[in-house]
């Protein structure tokens, strides 16, 4: 099993309250975890090294719930991992 922590995670310009901030994050988490358990890890993550930052695809926002823009941000950041 996987357990991804984001220790920090900025969202701007993404149509969010504050007060949604937790909730993006535990789907960014949860679904991240899912894809490293499903799909593999980089080399990288596999030999216990870690990622500063990840350059991912954009996302789109219009119409998400918290929860979904979560999910969406953590395909793209799987994404930007595997390149």
């Amino acid at each position: 099993m996987i357990k991804v922590h984001i220790e920090h995670l900025v969202l701007e310009g993404l149509p969010l309250e504050r007060r949604h901030g937790r909730q993006v994050q535990a789907a960014v988490e949860a679904e991240l975890s899912r894809l490293m358990s499903d799909g593999g890890l980089s080399p990288v993550l596999a030999s216990g090294g870690a990622v500063p930052s990840v350059r991912a695809d954009p996302i789109n926002s219009v119409g998400k719930s918290p929860a979904q823009i979560g999910r969406q941000i953590a395909k793209a950041v799987y994404g930007g991992m595997s390149r």
